[in-house]
């Protein structure tokens, strides 16, 4: 290895001992040359005197060892901390050193023998001689070298036998002197110890370590190569105390002491300020500690705002109701309570409330918590800027104003220039006055005076008075000042005795004059002299004379120019009263004398003694403009600038800084109160901004010209060295060799690393060598092979990490590595794990490859991770199958919680040994985090662009493609300005397809990514293109359209259009402009453009264009009106504009049209318009007008004609007609062929619409599916399906409608008639179809009950009936012949039985009993007499039920047949024929009674569920029949119907009476005729 210094550490300053005294040199050469530690030669010294950090056991005994006497060896170790040897370094500049620092004796000799040569030897004799020399010098250099090396290595195996031999107790080679210091100074302690091993140095206060951490900025501790120093910043009174300092190691202790003095100027001291504490005081056995957080900063304010300023104050422990005592400072002066400062405290925090700030008010606040184990303090700066001026331009306020030299009737007013002049020159001041006690201001000075002090005058005495003061230039006046305190009008002699005869400040006893003698004219004034000459005013100062009258002395003031004898007086009309004046209206240059005479009562005395001549004009001269300015970089936000002072200034008040970011042109005031040091921290500057400063001097004559301006310097933090590295792995191990890799410092010390060095030192047996450099040159990786080592040897490491401040200090050794060639298959582990992208539920972690790559090539990688705190078997992996990529987005984390991530290599061989572990990394978006966001500007350039807050001055935007730096791209090009970074693509294509990341340096992992797909790029081309030939936005294209009176509008209306924009139209390729044929109209603020024509011609075909231009952006809509577009344009605007001209008159709104209501009417309508009573209406159908009745209307301007039942003979040309003597109108309407045909549509469907759903019932002869409409019209086509077939209709299968029912019948139903039946109503528009699903249950139901009714029926038709009807009474004449003829149905045939009250009878002579043909019953009297009067009933009976028929026969008395056959009726209606009746009339049809009983004994049929007709709901309603009864002299047959319940019946019955009374019937019988009923 090399052993050379590293380059490093050639050029710190901390390595140089040369600032050093004489008498340290020799101390320190004389413990260098101790027994105890062998010093090196006068080159090794030197090196010492470079800053080497040597061992300081690194010697022998001068005795054991070194061969040559008083000549030691220079050393070559260094030790870390722990007293471990970590390497060896040689010293710089060996060679030079020697010829320029020191020789030894030997090369001393040989110098003056060279000297003494070149006297008297020739040229070339001195050359040959210096050769010799150099040869020689060389020859002993190298054999002290090589000597030096051997008893070194020597020394070091002693060190590791003997190593307790040289251990020894600490020794002071330099002990801390007292010093005696000024207040806020600054006082330095230093000492030198010696000891083996290292002592450790603890400084003290009066007993008390000294811990600078608890007093931050009050003491600075330093310990470097055994010279260890306290710093006590700014001293004062309680610093003044006895201070130890202790060092001690494992073979002793030794302290030393110092006294260190604080002394304050005379008549500085503050009695406000506590007496100093010397050391801890514990009241009760308590020591308090005192702890200010929550902090205020560095604040800005303006004029006339309230600010407060606080702290949070932890004293511990905390005991109740103790109260520390709290202090505010401003530039270390006490504060008290005021109108301008309040002050609280909270019990924790205490706050100080600045209630109207002024300029006055800018300074350093501080904040001094006392208890009684001491204080604590804490200071900021607060800076206050002028409030903004009344007119614009004019200065800041003055600030500052006091009064001087108060007597009787006379004050000088003086006050502080401001740093702002509104940028023109001040050209003076303004001062006013007002009583105390009131509110009137009155100004003190006519014109403005230029010297920041002036005398006010005509005061009255005993008065106080407060002042302000005002600046005026040419733009305006400023605000007044603050105004001073209050002073009273009085002589400085009784302003002393109303405070008392002893002034505290000086001890001097004020000795009251005795009143004056009465009638003695006073003495001369004593002592005139001019105190302040200025060209505006000259004040007079004197003393009293020795002897005064009785009375009051009061004094005149003469003037004389100088050269002349000319006295005169200047205040003729009123004596003064003090001994001050002021004299005004001198003429400027001119030289005056003054005298002063006394006067009172008894007159006028001498006058005193002449001054010397005085020339008016300013004795104290505007200060020099200071010296050089240099700036310093401080934080972030600061900048500390210094200066030369101003030379031969005189009553110098401060400076003013002011500074300009380059390039701006624009000065701000840095400080808005003057500051007495040449050095000041400018807060407040833009972080990355370059500044320049300059600096003026003022005093009371004025402000000076300003310094040249400094040297740029950017805003942004200092720098400092970099924290050691940490994490050093091992990633590849061959045989003389290994790679290493460790992780970046925690704290890089605000400047990029530079690189990193590598040491290296053995370890054998567990013992550790000495350290050696791996690398001359830094490294700028994190990763680095170290070389030349030795196979099977183990080695610790550390490395340094370097920026532009230096080398950090060296990271712990790490552990032991053996250096053996590594021959395992699997690669091995990954390296510098890098986390980017952080967000609440994600993270992007990017590695490198492993350097060991095993057998074959990496060709994958799995990343594990788990909880932070989550035990070792919590890790998981994140993908299942190997990542390619060396970085991969970590996705579905849990927001706020902690994990940590590690990757594996694989190859073919399997999966590596896994990387380092990455440090916890919380799943949380840091506020303020922003992302990528892509752009395309106005001239089509595609940006990528990210914008950091919380850049740092040093930050940097890194962009990464694939995250890998992009350095030299000619495809993208990156601009950084401020927060913001745009990388902008040069000419994108597929080969920027990738993901791009930007990550900001030296901030909290501030980055971001965007993936740039292939889909997004082409979305990105495409905008990029409209934007590099950007079209103005439509609304809508170019239109046409027609207005009022058949005129044409062409117009387009665009988004949005600059007040710039312009139009062109174009029409076939020509310019068009406005005229009498085309009216342009252009709204710029709705973006519509239009063109009218008032009509069209043939030459108006062609195309129409609208040329749009705004600024660079263009567009055009063009329209063609070629051919037929052209012609149907034409033709519609020569109607609309026949139609206006149509309208003028009566006329149609609406033409007329039909409509179809819901009750399926159909009403004819128009709308009319401007009629008037005239105005006529008249229908016409075909030609034929239709006469107004109750189906024609007019009501609001609508004609209708409503037409109910629409049928075919309502199709026909309707027409109406409108006139009156303005015109007349026609509008007509044909409803044939296809009109009549559609208008039929629209009510079928109609009618569709009004159907119920398809139902499902059931009859004796099947099953009936059925839907009821609202109304029904003969032209309605109906079709029904089945399984979306038509259904084809048979006698099996029909369909019908009955009223407003329509029902399909399907007889006798079978399983085959399953399936999805619908009916559709044909509306000529695709119909309405309604359907039903019969099947499953739905038609198990209706077949089981088709199935019940077709049972009940066929029983009911089988059932034994009586079907011809009886009489209900006979009455006949005994002695005739009673014929009775009833029908019988039923089957089978059933068993006929006659009662006769009940009881049954048989058939004699008498009474014959007739069944003929199984129909028809007959009952036969042959001779009626009174016996057979009763009552009669036929019973007929069979399987399916019984019923019966009962008539009353009654008898009556025989008459002669007298040839006519009387009858009449009785009260029940019952015919009673008499004996006479004649033959003709015993055919008359009487009316009588009819009403048949029926006894059934069959089953009952059920109701069925069906909607019934209303013909059939009539001819339910029953009603009593007549019937009609013949009588016939010799029979009497009676024949009733009976009554049915069903039509069919009816008819059998009919046929039934039919064929019985076809029968052969005797003469004398009674007939009854089948009575007329009506069966609906």
């Amino acid at each position: 290895m090399s052993g050379s210094i590293p380059f490093y550490q050639k050029h710190h300053r901390h390595y140089d001992r040369g600032y050093r005294s004489k008498e340290t040199e020799s101390k320190m050469s004389q413990y260098q040359s101790s027994s105890r530690y062998s010093a090196g030669s006068s080159t090794s010294a030197t090196s010492w005197s470079r800053g080497l950090k040597v061992s300081p056991y690194s010697g022998l005994e001068e005795s054991r060892l070194s061969p040559l006497p008083k000549r030691a060896k220079p050393t070559y170790l260094a030790v870390d901390k722990e007293n471990q040897i970590i390497g060896y370094v040689v010293p710089i500049f060996r060679g030079s050193q020697e010829f320029a620092t020191g020789f030894s004796d030997t090369e001393g000799a040989r110098v003056r023998n060279m000297a003494r040569r070149d006297l008297f030897t020739s040229g070339l004799e001195m050359e040959r001689s210096e050769q010799i020399s150099r040869k020689e010098a060389m020859r002993e250099s190298a054999d002290r070298i090589s000597l030096n090396k051997r008893i070194h290595e020597h020394e070091e195996h002693f060190k590791r036998m003997n190593e307790d031999s040289l251990m020894h107790a600490p020794e002071f080679v330099i002990k801390p002197r007292s010093h005696t210091v000024w207040e806020k100074q600054c006082v330095r302690l230093h000492c030198t110890v010696s000891g083996w091993p290292d002592p450790r140095v603890v400084w003290y206060k009066n007993n008390v370590a000294i811990e600078p951490l608890a007093n931050p900025g009050k003491y600075k501790l330093e310990s470097r190569y055994s010279v260890h120093s306290l710093e006590i910043n700014r001293c004062d009174f309680d610093d003044t105390a006895q201070y130890r300092v202790s060092a001690m190691n494992s073979k002793g202790e030794l302290s030393a002491f110092a006294s260190v003095v604080v002394k304050r100027f005379k008549g500085e001291i503050d009695e406000s300020l506590p007496a100093p504490r010397h050391g801890p005081v514990s009241e009760y056995g308590i020591t308090f500690q005192t702890h200010i957080v929550d902090k205020f900063g560095v604040s800005f304010g303006r004029e006339g705002e309230t600010m407060s300023l606080g702290c949070t104050v932890v004293i511990y422990p905390a005991l109740h109701r103790y109260q520390p005592e709290v202090q505010w400072y401003k530039d270390d002066v006490l504060l008290c309570p005021s109108k301008w400062y309040q002050m609280h405290w909270s019990g924790d925090r205490a706050t100080l409330t600045l209630t109207h700030m002024n300029k006055e008010d800018e300074g350093l606040y501080t904040l001094r918590v006392t208890t009684k184990s001491g204080y604590e303090t804490y200071s900021s700066y607060v800076f206050v800027r002028d409030a903004d001026a009344e007119v614009e331009g004019a200065p800041g306020a003055p600030l500052d104003v006091r009064c001087l030299d108060a007597n009787k009737d006379y004050i000088i007013v003086t006050w502080k220039q401001p740093a702002v002049d509104g940028g023109n020159s001040i050209l003076g001041y303004f001062v006013d006055r007002c009583e105390v006690g009131t509110t009137h201001w009155i100004q003190c000075n006519d014109t403005p005076v230029k010297f920041a002090r002036f005398p006010v005058t005509g005061l009255v005495e005993g008065r106080s008075y407060v002042f302000r003061v005002r600046a005026v230039n040419k733009s305006g006046m400023s605000h007044p000042s603050r105004v001073s305190d209050p002073v009273a009008a009085m002589d400085p002699a009784d302003r002393a005795r109303m405070r008392g005869t002893s002034a505290p400040w000086t001890g001097q006893i004020i000795v009251t004059e005795e009143e004056p003698a009465e009638g003695i004219v006073p003495g001369r004034p004593l002592e005139p002299q001019v105190t302040e000459a200025t060209k505006n005013y000259v004040v007079l100062s004197w003393k009293p004379p020795g002897e005064k009258g009785l009375e009051g002395v009061m004094y005149y003031v003469e003037k004389c120019v100088s050269g002349t004898d000319s006295w005169q007086r200047v205040n003729t009309e009123i004596p003064v009263k003090s001994p001050r004046f002021a004299l005004f209206d001198l003429a400027e240059g001119k030289s005056y004398s003054f005298r002063v005479r006394c006067c009172n009562s008894a007159g006028v005395g001498e006058p005193s003694d002449p001054t010397e001549a005085t020339t008016v004009g300013d004795k104290l001269d505007i200060p020099s403009a200071p010296g050089k300015v240099v700036p310093t970089r401080n934080t972030d936000t600061s900048v500390v600038v210094s200066w030369e002072a101003s030379h031969d200034a005189k009553e110098l008040i401060g400076y003013y800084i002011e500074g300009s970011i380059v390039g701006s042109n624009v000065w701000e005031p840095c400080n808005n109160k003057p500051v007495h040091a040449t050095r000041f921290i400018c807060h407040g500057l833009v972080t990355g901004e370059t500044y320049v400063f300059r600096v003026r001097a003022v005093n009371a004559a004025g402000l000076s010209q300003f310094s040249q301006e400094s040297e740029p310097v950017e805003v942004k933090a200092a720098i400092a060295s970099p924290t050691p590295p940490y994490g050093i792995t091992v990633l590849e191990c061959v045989r003389d060799s290994m790679v290493l890799a460790w992780k970046q410092p925690t704290f890089i010390g605000g400047a990029d690393i530079t690189g990193y060095f590598v040491d290296y030192r053995e370890v054998i047996d567990g013992v550790p060598g000495k350290w050696h450099e791996a690398n001359i040159r830094a490294v700028s990786e994190r990763a680095y092979r170290v070389s030349d080592l030795m196979e099977n040897r183990k080695y610790q490491f550390q490395v340094r990490a370097a920026n532009m401040a230096g080398v950090g200090i060296p990271s712990l050794p790490s552990d032991t590595f053996l250096c053996e060639e590594w021959t395992i298959a699997v690669p091995g582990p990954p390296h510098d794990l890098q986390v980017r992208e952080v967000r609440n539920d994600s993270l992007v972690l990017i590695w490198k490859p492993p350097v060991y790559q095993g057998r074959d090539l990496v060709n994958g990688f799995y990343i594990d991770f788990k909880e932070a705190d989550a035990p070792e078997e919590a890790w998981r992996g994140v993908n299942n199958k190997a990542e390619e990529k060396a970085y991969l987005k970590i996705k579905n984390l849990k927001e706020g919680e902690a994990y940590v991530f590690r990757v594996r290599a694989q190859n073919k061989a399997g999966v590596g040994k896994t990387s380092d572990v990455t440090e916890p990394v919380p799943a949380v978006t840091k506020p303020g985090t922003k992302e990528i966001v892509v752009d395309v500007d106005d001239d089509g350039m595609i940006s990528l662009n990210f914008e950091c807050c919380d850049l740092t001055p040093d930050s940097k935007f890194v962009w990464s493609k694939n995250y890998e730096e992009i350095t030299a791209d000619s495809r993208l090009a990156v601009e950084t300005k401020g927060n913001k970074s745009r990388a902008v693509f040069n000419a994108p294509g597929e080969e920027d397809i990738g993901i791009y990341s930007c990550l900001v340096t030296h901030t909290d992992g501030a980055s971001s990514s965007f993936n740039l797909s292939e889909e997004e790029l082409k979305r990105l081309l495409e905008v990029s293109h409209n934007h590099k030939f950007p079209i103005i936005p439509l609304k809508s294209e170019l239109a046409v359209e027609l207005l009022e009176k058949g005129r044409v509008r062409f117009w387009l209306q665009a988004e949005k259009i600059s007040a710039d924009g312009k139009v062109d139209y174009v029409f076939n390729d020509n310019v068009i402009s406005q005229g009498e044929k085309y009216k342009m109209n252009f709204d710029k603020n709705s973006g519509v453009i239009e063109m009218i024509m008032e009509s069209l011609t043939p030459a108006d075909e062609g195309t129409f264009t609208f040329q749009l231009k705004d600024g660079k952006a263009t567009n055009q809509s063009s329209l063609v009106l070629i051919g037929d577009v052209f012609k149907e344009l034409q033709k519609e605007s020569e109607f609309q504009r026949k139609e206006w001209f149509r309208k003028q008159g009566p006329h149609f709104i609406e033409y007329l049209s039909y409509e179809v209501t819901p009750e399926c009417c159909v009403v004819l309508k128009c709308k009319v318009g401007n009629m008037k009573k005239e105005t006529s209406a008249l229908w016409y159908k075909d030609g034929r007008e239709i006469k107004a009745d109750e189906h024609l209307g007019f009501t609001e301007g609508v004609l209708k004609l409503e037409i109910a039942q629409i049928s075919k003979k309502d199709s026909g040309v309707y027409e109406v007609v409108l006139k009156d003597d303005r015109g007349k109108d026609t509008s007509t309407l044909n409803l044939t062929d296809q009109g009549f045909k559609e208008l039929m549509n629209e009510v079928f469907s109609f009618i569709a619409n009004s159907s119920t759903p398809l139902k499902i019932t059931s009859t004796d002869e099947g099953i009936r599916l059925y839907t009821f409409v609202n109304f029904y019209n003969d032209l309605l086509q109906v079709t029904w399906h089945y399984k979306d077939s038509a259904i084809a209709f048979s006698d099996r299968i029909k369909s019908c409608v009955v009223g407003e029912q329509l029902w399909l019948q399907i007889t006798e139903p079978t399983e085959k008639d399953m399936g999805k039946y619908a009916i559709e109503f044909n509306d000529g528009k695709g119909g309405l179809r309604r359907t039903v699903e019969l099947s499953g249950q739905a038609f198990d139901d209706a077949f089981a009950e088709f199935k019940r009714l077709k049972a009940a029926a066929i029983a009911e038709r089988g059932r034994a009936r009586v079907a011809g009807g009886l009489p209900d009474v006979v009455t006949i004449q005994e002695g005739k012949a009673l014929n009775l003829t009833c029908n019988i149905s039923g089957d089978p045939v059933p068993e006929v039985t006659w009662l006769k009250n009940d009881r049954e009878i048989t058939s004699d002579d008498h009474c014959i009993l007739k069944f003929e043909s199984g129909k028809f019953a007959s009952f036969t009297i042959t001779a009626v007499n009174t016996s057979d009067t009763g009552k009669y009933s036929i019973l007929v009976k069979n399987k399916y039920g019984t019923e019966s028929g009962d008539f009353t026969l009654e008898t009556t008395e025989g008459t002669p047949d007298l040839g006519v056959t009387s009858y009449w009726t009785d009260a029940e209606g019952n015919v009673v024929f008499g004996p006479n009746t004649p033959k003709e009339k015993m055919k008359t049809t009487v009316t009588g009674k009819g009403m048949q009983k029926r006894k059934e004994s069959g089953a009952k049929t059920p109701s069925v569920e069906i909607k019934e007709d209303k013909t059939q709901r009539k001819s339910k309603e029953s009603e009593k029949q007549k019937k009609e009864i013949t009588v016939n002299t010799a029979t009497a047959v009676a024949a009733a119907e009976p009554k049915s319940s069903d039509s069919e019946q009816t008819e059998d019955t009919k046929e039934d009476l039919d064929q019985s009374q076809s029968h052969q019937q005797p003469a004398d019988t009674v007939e009854a005729p089948e009575p007329e009923a009506e069966i609906i």
